[in-house]
Formats: C-alpha cells, structure tokens, sequence
C-alpha cells in the first residue's frame, strides 16, 4: 500500500538486512527496493514501490541535465569533472573543494551566493584542517556543486540569483527534463525543502527506478536533451570519486562494475542506480533513514535483477559493507544483507 500523502505505512516494508554484534542481532533496515524498465514496468520490487518519499540528493543527476542543455555548461567552458560535481553529494576533500572554489571564480561569484549553508567536511584530517583554518563554509557543503550548477544556469539564462525559488527559470527547466523521465508534470509533486534550501520533490520508489531507467537508457526525445543525458552519464561514469569521495562506497560500485552500474546516493536511506546497458533503473529506501546497508541492498538486488553476474555482486559486498569495527579496528560485527536469501 502507498503512503500517499500521510506517513509511511509499516505494510510498505520488508526486511532488507540485519546488523551482526558477534553471535547477537543488533539492529535491522526495513525498506522499499524497485527495480524498473525503460517502458515504465517495474519489473520486481521488494515492499511497496508506491511508497512516496523525498530522493532527495539522488535527483542531483537529473539536474545537472539542464546544465548541459541549456548551453550553460559550454557557455562556461566546464569540462565533465564540473558536471560530475554538479552531480555529487561530495565529502569538501581538498580536490573537490577546489573545484567549488573555481567554479565560482569562473562565474565572477562569491561563496555567499551559494544557497546551501556553511558545512564542514566529513574526514577527519580534512575536518581538522577546515577548524583550523577558521571552521565552516559554504563551499564545504556537500550539495554546493549542485549549486554551482544552478548559478550557471541562471548566468546563462540571465537570470536573477535566487535559483531556490520554485518558479526560477533554472528550477524550471528541471522540472521540465524530470516530468519527461517520470510521464507526468513534476511541477506538480509534493515538495518540501531540501537540508542546502533548495526545493525537495516527493516522488514513488517505483516512479524513481522508472526514471533512473530512462534516464540510463536516454529514453527522451530531443536530439539537445539526449546529447545533455549522455554527457552527464559520462561524467559519473569518469569522475566516480568527484560524486562522494576517494574510495568512497558510490565509486568502489562504479569502478568494479567497469562503469556499467551509475548510482547518487541520497539522503534518509535513499539509493539510486542506472544501468544504461540494459535500460534498468533501481531505487533503494530504507525506512529508518540509515546510510550503513544501503549499498550492499542495491548490489544484491542488481545481481537478482540480473544487471549483474551474482558472484561478480557478491565479491562486491566486502567492499561496499565492510565489516563493523571496534576503535582499535577490529572487527566486531557485521551486516547481512537478506535481500534475495
């Protein structure tokens, strides 16, 4: 059953994993997985795919398209490490930082016309240098080279700064290229606000694989928006590491798997994957919100989908569900995924 407009319904879920502490289970994730076509079927599902949600940062794709189609990415000389920033929830390492940073410059702006507010990196050496050198900034943030895009776009478009506003010309070109992908006008989906300011759209996990699988497969008409789609995939697809971080879960997917599975996380637990390849799109939603199993979920139901070899899925639990540690690093637990067994 769907949630609707409500809550989220208990019926909606299934076990996804559980978390080991030696003999003991500790913790389990319930949640929602989707796995669809490019016709729009969903072809096998886990829970309820009409369960509604926020994707929150897994649609940062989707936006980056309009970067590309609107001319602004040219306009401005980026080249696919920008647009894969423009895609990425990245975690301030020194090398995406400075890609923020130029980005900016290039636009002739300042961090204070970035929207999402000042955040401090998340690995600790990187942390410790950001506090030392006067603590937290916007270009810190991990959605601030989705904004970058945005004020690219409004440079381009001419357009006032203000790209959080609904109505923006920037927001609605992307709400344009997303009603394109789900087969219904965007524009009219539930919405709250993201945690950078920016507007977050509410959409089915079922409607999300959908797109993911049209968008892999660049299953939109238009010679400007395919030629925009497939740059995008080529960028995640090149830069894994600008999209999270150095050996971070999204690029250890993306490099053992050859390219062939694109995935952006999301925020409470949120997981999306395409396979261009075989036109698939698959959505993962964890109902507690929780970022630890997500990963390992998505891998096991790619192997189940048949986008992936099932031993080639399962040599890549270790390293995208590693085992739990102890603060001397040993290894106390673990999380077993329980999709598919």
């Amino acid at each position: 059953m769907s949630n609707g407009e409500g809550g989220m319904a208990d019926g909606a879920f299934v076990e996804l994993a559980r978390v080991w502490r030696g003999p003991v289970v500790e913790s389990c994730h319930r949640g929602v997985v989707a796995v669809a076509d490019a016709t729009g079927t969903i072809r096998q599902a886990w829970g309820d795919p009409g369960l509604v949600t926020t994707p929150r940062s897994s649609l940062k794709p989707f936006q980056a398209v309009a970067l590309v189609e609107s001319g602004a990415a040219d306009a401005f000389a980026l080249g696919e490490a920008h647009i894969a920033m423009a895609c990425a929830s990245h975690h301030a390492q020194p090398f995406q930082v400075a890609i923020v940073q130029e980005w900016l410059a290039r636009l002739g702006l300042e961090e204070s016309n970035l929207v999402c507010g000042p955040d401090l990196p998340r690995g600790r050496e990187d942390l410790l240098a950001a506090a030392r050198a006067g603590g937290p900034r916007r270009v810190f943030h991990n959605c601030s080279g989705k904004h970058c895009g945005f004020l690219t776009v409004a440079r381009h478009l001419r357009a006032d700064l203000g790209y959080a506003d609904p109505a923006h010309p920037a927001q609605r070109l992307y709400l344009d290229i997303l009603s394109d992908l789900i087969g219904r006008d965007a524009a009219s989906l539930l919405r709250g606000t993201d945690g950078c300011g920016l507007p977050a759209l509410a959409l089915s996990v079922g409607e999300m694989a959908v797109a993911a699988a049209r968008f892999g497969a660049v299953a939109v008409a238009g010679g400007a928006r395919q030629a925009a789609m497939r740059r995008v995939l080529q960028a995640m697809r090149d830069h894994p590491d600008h999209l999270s971080g150095r050996d971070e879960p999204t690029a250890r997917l993306v490099r053992g798997t050859g390219g062939r599975v694109l995935l952006k996380t999301g925020a409470e637990g949120f997981l999306l994957a395409m396979v261009p390849d075989q036109g698939l799109g698959v959505a993962v939603k964890l109902a507690d919100g929780a970022g630890r199993a997500k990963f390992g979920v998505l891998a096991r139901a790619l192997a189940l989908a048949g986008a992936l070899p099932a031993a080639e899925a399962e040599a890549l639990l270790p390293q995208l569900e590693p085992a739990i540690l102890d603060s001397n690093g040993g290894a106390v637990g673990a999380i077993e995924i329980l999709l598919g067994g």
